[in-house]
C-alpha cells in the first residue's frame, strides 16, 4: 500500500489576472479551485499514472470537506481526520505570475488527533510506501517527521521526504529511501548557492553520506540531478516546453520517481520518469495525466520504448 501525509492540505484557488496591479481592483481571466498540499499533489498523479494511494492528514470545515469531496470524485481514496475547530486553509495562487501566492494558516491541531494519525501510521508493513510532504502547522511538533520514522524504523516501509531545512535534516539518520530538495533548499543547507546541475552534485552527495539513500534535486528550468543509492549521479536538463503553471512540478516529480521505481527498480529510469512528471505538470493547467507524462519522456529520453511499449 501507498500513503501520502499532508498535514496542512488546502483548497487551491488558482487565478489569472492579466495586467495584474497594487491597489486596485483585479478581474480574473482564468480560475480553478481544486484539493492542494504537497501530500495531495502526489497522490493525485500516482492516481494519473495507475497507482492507488490513501491520502493521509488532517481537515476541517467546510473547505476541509470540499477537500475530501473533490478527492472522491478523482478517485482518490483517503483517511483524513477531522478537526472540530477552524477550517482547512485556501490558498491563492495567482498563475499569472509564477511563483506568486498567498497561502492561509490551516487550524490547530491537538495532540490527541495527532496521536490518531500515527496509530494510522503504526498499521504500516513491510513494503509500504509512506511520502512525508510539504511543511507542518506550528501547532506540530517540528520533529514530527522524525517521530514517525522513528516509529517505521525496522518496518521495511519506503519512505519519501520532501521537506525542507531542519524537517529534512533531521531525518537523514533514518535513512529516508528518498528525498527532494530543490537546488536552493540544498544550497539553504549548506549555505551556498547552487546555480548549474554540477554544483549540485557534491552536495547531493553530501546529503547520501549522512544517511539519505537517494536525493533527487529539482531545478526547475536547469533540469534535475540524482544522487542514488546505487552510487552513480545522473542529471539531465528540462526538457523543452512553454510554462503554464509550475503549482505541484515538484511534487509531479517526486511521484514519478517512485511510480518509475515501483514499476521497474530502475534508478535511470525513475529518474527520467520524475523529469517527466514535474515537467508535464508544468506544461499543463493542472497535475499531469499519464498521458502527457508519457509524451514528455517519449520526447526527452531516447530509448524509452521499453518501457511504454
Amino acid at each position: 500500500m501507498i500513503y501520502t501525509v499532508t498535514c496542512n492540505p488546502s483548497l487551491d484557488y488558482i487565478v489569472s489576472v492579466e495586467d495584474f496591479s497594487l491597489g486596485l481592483t483585479n478581474r480574473t481571466s482564468s480560475e480553478l479551485l481544486l484539493p492542494g498540499g504537497k501530500g495531495i499533489n502526489v497522490s493525485i498523479v500516482l492516481m494519473n499514472l495507475g497507482i492507488q494511494s490513501t491520502a493521509l492528514g488532517f481537515i476541517a470545515g467546510f473547505t476541509g470537506e470540499e477537500v475530501v469531496r473533490k478527492l472522491e470524485t478523482m478517485g482518490v481514496r483517503n483517511g483524513f481526520i477531522r478537526i472540530e475547530d477552524g477550517f482547512t486553509r485556501i490558498n491563492l495562487k495567482l498563475k499569472s505570475i509564477d511563483g506568486t501566492e498567498i497561502n492561509g494558516q490551516g487550524p490547530g491541531i491537538c495532540e490527541e488527533k495527532l496521536g490518531m494519525l500515527m496509530e494510522q501510521l503504526e498499521g504500516l508493513k513491510k513494503g509500504d510506501v509512506l511520502f512525508l510532504s510539504g511543511s507542518i502547522p506550528a501547532s506540530l511538533p517540528d520533529d514530527m517527521y522524525q517521530k514517525i520514522m522513528e516509529r517505521l524504523q525496522g518496518k521495511g516501509v519506503q519512505i519519501v521526504v520532501d521537506a525542507t531545512k531542519d524537517l529534512l535534516t533531521n531525518v537523514l539518520s533514518y535513512q529516508p529511501f528518498l528525498i527532494k530538495p530543490n537546488n536552493h533548499e540544498l544550497g539553504e543547507i549548506f549555505g551556498v548557492e547552487l546555480k548549474r546541475r554540477e554544483e549540485v552534485i557534491p552536495y547531493a552527495r553530501k546529503l547520501r553520506e549522512r544517511g539519505a539513500q537517494n536525493v533527487l534535486v529539482s531545478m526547475a528550468g536547469e533540469g534535475a540531478v540524482l544522487a542514488a543509492a546505487d552510487g552513480r549521479v545522473y542529471d539531465a536538463p528540462a526538457p523543452e516546453g512553454i510554462l503554464v503553471n509550475g503549482v505541484g512540478a515538484g511534487d509531479s516529480m517526486v511521484a514519478g520517481f517512485m511510480a518509475g521505481w515501483m514499476e521497474h527498480a530502475d534508478y535511470e529510469h525513475a529518474f527520467h520518469m520524475g523529469i517527466a512528471a514535474g515537467s508535464a505538470s508544468a506544461f499543463s493547467e493542472y497535475l499531469a495525466s499519464r498521458k502527457e507524462i508519457e509524451a514528455v519522456y517519449r520526447h526527452g529520453f531516447a530509448g524509452c520504448e521499453k518501457y511504454f511499449a
